[in-house]
């Protein structure tokens, strides 16, 4: 699938506010979807990618040779996940954004999951 219709995909996670694809290197989104006032994506998504170029940085300090599954930053309101994807599309990741009283975690992993195995960057 391609990129809109992966982000398309992703806000049909129940309690989605937003998502990106973001690439780490770089800050820049490569696509948003969502957000508004509850949310500024495109901040947050940039801001998003010192978190995973920290963590990146700390499994080479530790020379741990395994991989970021994913990041969840969990907050009063809010989860946020963030999805490294596959070393075969480079520095990008995907974020979402999710309403923390109408979502479902575990279902909500899965489903970036899914979408990152049928993106085609």
């Amino acid at each position: 699938m391609n990129i809109e219709t992966a982000l398309k995909e992703a806000m049909t996670v129940d309690g989605a506010i937003g998502v990106a694809l973001v690439d780490y290197e770089s800050g820049m989104s490569l696509g948003t979807l969502g957000g508004g006032p509850a949310l500024d994506l495109e901040l947050a998504a940039a801001g998003n990618t010192e978190v995973v170029r920290s963590k990146m940085r700390t499994l080479a300090s530790l020379a741990m040779d395994d991989t970021i599954e994913d990041i969840l930053i969990t907050l009063g309101q809010q989860y946020h996940l963030i999805r490294p994807l596959g070393s075969s599309s480079g520095s990008l990741f995907l974020y979402l954004a999710l309403d923390r009283s109408r979502s479902n975690l575990a279902l909500a992993r899965h489903s970036l999951k899914r979408i990152e195995n049928g993106l085609e960057v």
